[in-house]
């Protein structure tokens, strides 16, 4: 029989669950450590993202670029600790639009993502420019703003013709995020903690205080602990309410399609590519009439969102393209297994023809996708929930979004900082869920028009 004690119980073997126990045990030398999940880890949201990485976000304040320039920080530490073990690529992000009128936005964004924090900007506004501009040099801070449609041409021949502008932020990339949370659990292993399958099932609560955590586990069906970690991803809610915790967060559908691009449209050293405007796609006749039947596919013949989105997936040898299209924001329940879109590859594929021409041969005879997918986690504003619940003992990591496996290690080493009483950085505040009780944050963030989700 197991010792059924532990010092922290962590509910959920996610990236999240997994980076908390690992600041907590490698970093903290906390080593009596549960971590309970009922599948295998890593394998109900976090291995179905573009594993991608960025420290480009939006403000009203510099919170979210502070958090992600402090988790890509943990990143690279990692990746010589690992000895490259989950394979870091900085080829940035590039927005790119037809719309002159979202030139100055882009500028804007810009400006504002370097005034919090993300790095300088470089304009760029002519062939003249030509030769300070490489979209392949790595390791660069900051954005460049490209403003001249043959400078455009010169460096990305596959982008729509009517591509006016685009920013190619640079402290952004991908790595392999089921090798990064696999370096993280044997490390956190290696120093004690433990990973148990099984659900939990209840948590029991003395004077407002965590006092035990039920599991279906026969071995450790009841762990007598004071510290219990909320990092459930898609059932966050459903285990806050274990504690008595109402946690404000919804769920939304996430799909990711692999697509062999098997005439090689798209170079594979390219960037992450982000078309920045929304769309009207185009469908035929036949086509058309079928979609507006029925209201479930109606809405794919109305304006859809910006930011579809695609990334080469694999080494020199692969010609894979991840593509991703998040059109669909409307919440449902976190239903699981997840029900896939059958119109999702379709949708994607003719998104990202208004991007990248070439990609039209495809749409007759497209090749056969992969497609999985879990669950955006968000609140209303788009920014995480990290760190102590109302309830003593009880502490929350999750409504990460998108943007889970970036910032999962900053994440874990806040909530692992804040359990165990260590100084916390000034952004930690945004994040807490005592914010919601602040009314001037509440009035804040109800007038935010961008939250940063792709």
């Amino acid at each position: 029989m197991r010792p059924t004690t532990a010092d922290v119980v962590i509910c959920g073997a996610g990236i999240a669950g997994i980076a908390t126990a690992y600041y907590l045990a490698v970093r903290y030398g906390i080593t009596n450590i549960v971590l309970i999940d009922e599948r295998p880890p890593l394998s109900l949201t976090s291995d179905k993202s573009t594993e991608c990485y960025r420290n480009w976000w939006p403000g009203p304040d510099a919170a979210m670029v502070r958090l992600m320039n402090r988790s890509i920080d943990l990143l690279e530490e990692l990746i010589v600790e690992s000895n490259q073990r989950f394979r870091l690529e900085q080829r940035g992000y590039v927005y790119a639009t037809a719309n002159t009128e979202q030139i100055s936005e882009l500028c804007h964004a810009a400006e504002q993502a370097a005034e919090y924090g993300a790095g300088s900007v470089r304009l760029h506004q002519g062939l003249s420019h030509s030769s300070s501009y490489d979209p392949t040099a790595r390791h660069l801070t900051g954005a460049d703003v490209v403003l001249d449609s043959s400078l455009i041409r010169t460096h990305f021949p596959y982008l729509s013709d009517q591509t006016v502008a685009l920013v190619h932020a640079r402290r952004c990339g991908w790595f392999s995020a089921q090798q990064l949370g696999m370096h993280l659990l044997e490390r956190a292993r290696e120093c004690g903690v433990r990973l148990i399958n099984g659900r939990v099932t209840g948590v029991e609560v003395h004077d407002n205080a965590i006092h035990s955590v039920q599991t279906n586990n026969n071995e450790m069906s009841c762990i007598t602990t004071n510290t219990f970690v909320n990092a459930a991803g898609p059932l966050l809610r459903e285990v806050g309410h274990m504690i008595c915790v109402d946690l404000p967060v919804f769920c939304e559908r996430h799909l990711k399609l692999s697509f062999n691009d098997y005439l090689g449209v798209v170079p594979r050293d390219a960037p992450m590519l982000i078309w920045n405007d929304p769309l009207v796609l185009r469908w035929s006749e036949d086509e058309h009439h079928v979609l507006a039947e029925s209201e479930e596919s109606r809405g794919l013949l109305e304006l859809l969102p910006p930011g579809v989105h695609t990334r080469p997936e694999g080494g020199s040898g692969s010609s894979t393209m991840l593509m991703l299209w998040a059109y669909d924001p409307t919440p449902i329940p976190p239903i699981l297994p997840l029900q896939i879109d059958p119109y999702f590859p379709d949708v994607v594929l003719r998104g990202m023809v208004s991007m990248i021409p070439g990609l039209q041969a495809y749409v007759d005879h497209p090749p056969k996708p992969y497609i999985d997918g879990g669950y955006y986690i968000k609140t209303r504003e788009n920014r995480p929930l990290v760190g102590s619940l109302p309830v003593e003992g009880a502490y929350v990591v999750g409504a990460l979004s998108g943007f889970g496996i970036m910032a999962a290690c900053g994440t874990g080493e806040l909530v692992a900082s804040s359990i165990v009483d260590m100084p916390m950085p000034e952004y930690a505040a945004a994040f807490n869920v005592s914010r919601y009780a602040e009314p001037a944050y509440q009035a804040k963030s109800a007038e935010w028009d961008t939250v940063g989700q792709l």
